[in-house]
């Protein structure tokens, strides 16, 4: 099968899906532009669902796929102690991404400008002329090649870039249903870390609410190296049931990932007319492994670039100033310089919650930065800032 196109997307996860729907739609006056995007076919190579979490005000364009949503959020320091603090007028979401893929699906379906092929992408190579050859090969064998004058490429990376400090944000959640009503479906448990504390790096346990008697727990590590299986089960038995005090409960679904927090630069362009988006583009904001919103950012603004005819560089998704603090935090975690549990917790209690979550967007200015620096431990912060320089930088195999 060979197929041309303006633009080919390569992967069909947060930023491919994301993209494909706003080349589908094209403001006023916009030339149309042809896409196809390509979706990895059921196997291996395709990401199993999960979950992905963010803020943002109500009337969201993805509302109608949303597993559900708070306004309420609570932090639990390792003595117990807890804050509950209200984020209006943002709301914490919840979307699961084989609903967003059906509500992608559904949007692109009668716009008649995006093609979807599954089919596993195998090479990116530029051509003479300009644009790139996409080869591909579908589950039964077939080949596909598609030919674009743009690609956008979304795949993991199979090793991370050169980094100073990177930490692993590990997790296996499990989807659970009590048989009497256990959870305040109005409050997300953000970061309880009433977990036992790993040698090196930090632990949390995590609680989205759905219902009274549902709701997705998870345990949470900022730390190296990844659990074995047995190792997070017998975490998350330990949360749900000694923390928690569930007793009479059934695991309906589970999900595990791997979150790479590094402050690696990451490439945004391969080769003539080929560019990295999403979490291989460095998406993920490095303090908090939160990737979905930088994604509708870094998307918004590529789609733009292409409808008006503008060079379709996709932007760093994070601010210099807020990737330099975050390699700062990152270091202090890493070398032990601050106490992970007590600087979150104190962070929530000390700084109204809505600012802070613009800040972890960045989207504060410098004055708010400074001012929220300023709960931070002063002399631990500044050690890791002048230590930081020095240390070398070290290539990983991708999480």
């Amino acid at each position: 099968m060979d197929l041309k196109a303006d633009v080919a997307v390569v992967g069909a996860g947060a930023a491919g899906l994301s993209l494909a729907l706003r080349l589908a739609r094209p403001p006023s006056g916009a030339a149309p532009l042809d896409t196809v995007l390509l979706a990895a076919p059921p196997g291996p190579a395709r990401a199993a669902p999960r979950t992905w979490c963010f803020w943002e005000p109500d009337d969201g364009p993805y509302d109608e796929a949303l597993a559900a949503s708070w306004q309420w959020l609570r932090v639990r320091g390792a003595d117990s102690t807890s804050v509950t603090t209200a984020i209006a007028p943002l709301r914490y979401k919840m979307l699961r991404s084989d609903a967003f893929e059906a509500l992608v699906g559904r949007r692109v379906a009668a716009s008649g400008r995006v093609s979807r092929v599954e089919a596993a992408v195998d090479q990116v190579a530029p051509v003479p002329g300009g644009g790139a050859l996409v080869h591909a090969r579908r589950a039964d064998g077939g080949g596909v090649a598609v030919r674009a004058r743009w690609v956008f490429d979304s795949r993991p990376l199979s090793r991370l870039p050169r980094a100073r400090t990177t930490l692993l944000q590990h997790f296996r959640g499990w989807f659970v249903r009590t048989g009497r009503p256990v959870f305040d479906s109005s409050v997300v448990e953000l970061m309880d870390f009433r977990t036992p504390q790993p040698a090196h790096g930090l632990s949390f346990g995590y609680v989205l609410p759905v219902g009274p008697h549902e709701a997705l727990v998870e345990y949470t590590e900022f730390s190296r190296r990844v659990l074995g299986r047995a190792g997070y089960d017998h975490a998350l038995r330990d949360y749900a049931e000694r923390v928690l005090g569930l007793a009479d409960y059934e695991v309906t679904a589970c999900e595990q990932g791997v979150i790479p927090m590094t402050d690696a630069d990451f490439v945004r362009q391969t080769a003539p007319g080929v560019f990295r988006i999403g979490a291989c583009s460095g998406a993920t904001r490095p303090s908090t492994g939160y990737t979905f919103s930088a994604v509708q950012r870094q998307t918004s603004a590529v789609a733009a670039a292409l409808h008006t005819g503008r060079y379709p560089l996709p932007p760093r998704p994070h601010s210099t100033r807020a990737r330099r603090m975050d390699a700062v935090l990152l270091h202090a975690l890493d070398t032990g310089r601050v106490d992970g549990p007590a600087l979150f917790t104190r962070l929530f209690g000390r700084v109204p919650a809505p600012r802070l979550l613009r800040f972890l967007d960045g989207r504060t200015s410098l004055a708010q930065d400074l001012a929220i620096g300023a709960h931070l431990p002063v002399a631990a912060m500044l050690a890791s800032a002048l230590a930081l320089p020095l240390a070398p930088r070290r290539s990983l195999p991708a999480a």
